[in-house]
């Protein structure tokens, strides 16, 4: 062993005991190991750097780009809520459907972009179903990887184990080859992570701000809100068509409040009323009664009105479009001594007063003709767009609180039809081999923001800048490794070491030194470097290649085993809130039953 490989063992090895004790942070140690690995001598600072100008990190940002797009229009939430109505609430059936799921777009596209996509989806279900967020992730990171063993173009070793083949001078794989071997261990990963998950989301994550903030319905019962909303259709035959809501005074007639109008057209849409609101056929009125004796009946009978039923606690099934805050009066507001009825807050806020709380007491109806006072906190309905500028009225309105349902409103509501016809046109475009990957990827980002999926300062905030610096950091290890001769001195006593091991041990020993080097360097470099080997090796023996090859291919894909092993793992990390035991702990068990199963089953379906 020379004295550069000795250096850089050492390096590694210090990398991994601190990714173990989780001190420092993840990749606060890529950062140090980028800085240090110079320092040998054995690459540049600027080689060291390269990993920034790797196109398959760009790969990585543009997915959680387009992953974004998917949760900013709905998508994830839609697949979330699909998947939570076949599971049926039954955690094991929601695990085995999320992996199958996974598995199966995985087979036709990169692992770390179904992944990259799937995150908000996991995210979301955690969310709807209260559990941890911990539970879904490593299934999720173990289905992706598996897929890249059900085709050949579901990963890059199995083009590159491939392409080894036909350069030795026999046929490549064929698309399906893997199939036989994918699907049974995606049956097996199944199996074993609902055994698993007893294991993980057992610390809760982080108390989020949407954890501390007030929903929607805590307001309805403190403010006394049910029981007083209608939703009233106006007929065409009704003597309110062609009239503004100034000029039926409904409010002061009535007491009651039109908070939001429907109007169907080419698509139905919620308007913001106005006194120059002008009635249609067809309009349906959301109205709330705060008038202390005000009843419904005579609003109906007048305006030959139609009752509709309500689907939703206080239009709580409204909230991607209506919401509410609580603000309170400042010693500085001019709206001080005036009523809530003179204030205007409709004409100059775009919102509704809907309840107002002075001390403890909270009042739902009676309030609008008091005077306002200094402290007095009021409750506010409106639209998303209207309560997200109540700050800059803060001299008159200071913010109290927001709902937790303002984290599910979409900021691209109308746009999920676009983003996946984007997402096809990636896939379709990975899938054909027409261009590179990354390049894909981009036109889908730029797409997203053509059709309004995505703005560009979103698209900022979705790439996790942590995820792609651990990447980065580890990236020039591979380089160090191979420039020090350390994977060739490892090959070399493979081949030394099972020169007179029978079949089934030379396949148990590629599997788990491929599947090793696969923890610290990329499983497409694994396989560039082991594929010339275990043909080597088979035709030493005297035997076909192709099982020799296929279990190279399948052993760079078995990276369950830390959170480096793959960026699949890494993109997990931080939102299963794992540690780098808990991969260790859950993934070498995975990553032996996989050894056993591949060992015993490809001599038998690929003969030697």
């Amino acid at each position: 062993m020379n004295p550069a490989l000795a250096l850089v063992l050492v390096l590694l090895a210090a990398a991994i005991v601190m990714f173990a004790l989780n001190r420092p942070r993840m990749d606060a140690v890529a950062l140090i190991m980028l800085t240090a690995l110079p320092f040998t001598g054995v690459l540049t600072m600027n080689e060291a750097l390269a990993g920034f100008s790797d196109s398959n990190i760009v790969l990585i940002a543009a997915l959680f780009v387009i992953g974004d797009g998917l949760v900013r229009t709905g998508v994830a939430q839609l697949l979330g809520d699909w998947l939570l109505l076949r599971a049926g609430g039954n955690e094991a059936r929601l695990i085995a459907l999320l992996m199958l799921v996974v598995c199966a777009l995985g087979a036709t596209m990169s692992s770390t972009a179904v992944t990259a996509i799937f995150i908000p989806v996991a995210l979301r279900i955690a969310d709807s179903t209260e559990s941890s967020p911990g539970r879904l992730m490593m299934p999720l990171s173990v289905a992706a990887l598996i897929s890249g063993m059900t085709t050949l173009i579901a990963t890059a070793p199995n083009m590159v184990v491939s392409s080894e083949l036909e350069r030795q001078g026999t046929a490549g794989f064929s698309f399906f080859a893997f199939t036989p071997f994918g699907v049974p261990i995606l049956f097996l990963g199944i199996g074993y992570m609902l055994i698993a998950r007893r294991w993980l989301g057992s610390r809760e994550p982080a108390a989020t701000a949407a954890d501390a903030r007030p929903s929607l319905t805590d307001w309805i019962q403190k403010y006394q809100l049910a029981d007083k909303e209608f939703r009233l259709r106006v007929p065409e035959g009704s003597p309110f068509v062609g009239k503004t809501l100034g000029d039926l005074q409904i409010r002061s007639s009535h007491g009651a409040n039109i908070l939001a109008i429907e109007r169907a057209g080419r698509r139905k849409s919620l308007l913001s009323p106005t006194a120059q609101t002008e009635l249609r056929g067809g309009d349906v009125l959301h109205v709330d009664l705060f008038a202390p004796n005000a009843t419904i009946s005579a609003l109906i009978q007048e305006g030959s009105l139609e009752a509709l039923p309500l689907s939703g606690a206080y239009f709580t099934d409204l909230a991607q479009d209506l919401g509410m805050a609580e603000v309170i009066i400042p010693a500085e507001s001019d709206l001080i001594g005036k009523t809530v009825m003179s204030a205007g807050f409709r004409t100059r806020f775009g919102l509704t007063v809907v309840g107002l709380r002075r001390g403890k007491e909270a009042q739902a109806r009676g309030y609008l003709q008091q005077p306002l006072q200094l402290g007095d906190t009021l409750l506010l309905i409106g639209p998303w767009k209207a309560i997200r500028r109540i700050s800059a009225a803060e001299r008159h309105l200071a913010l109290v609180s927001l709902p937790a349902e303002l984290d599910e409103v979409l900021p691209a509501p109308g746009k999920a039809v676009h983003a996946v016809l984007i997402l096809l046109l990636v896939v379709g475009l990975m899938v054909s081999g027409l261009i590179p990957n990354v390049q894909a990827a981009l036109i889908g980002c730029l797409l997203m923001g053509l059709f309004g999926c995505i703005s560009l300062n979103s698209a900022y905030r979705a790439i996790d800048w942590k995820t792609l610096v651990l990447i980065v950091g580890m990236l020039p290890f591979s380089i160090a490794l191979e420039r020090t001769g350390g994977v060739t001195l490892a090959a070399d006593g493979l081949i030394a070491a099972t020169r007179n091991m029978g079949p089934h041990g030379v396949l148990a020993t590629l599997f788990v030194l491929t599947a090793a080097l696969g923890m610290f360097i990329s499983n497409t470099a694994t396989a560039v470097l082991m594929a010339p080997v275990a043909i080597a090796v088979a035709k030493e023996m005297g035997a076909s290649p192709y099982p020799f090859a296929m279990i190279v291919a399948l052993a760079a894909s078995t990276a369950f085993m830390t959170p480096v092993s793959s960026p699949v793992n890494t993109l997990v990390v931080t939102p299963g809130n794992y540690t780098f035991w808990d991969f260790v702990r859950i993934g070498v068990p995975f990553a032996i039953i996989v050894m056993i199963f591949t060992v015993v089953t490809v001599p038998l379906l690929l003969p030697l």
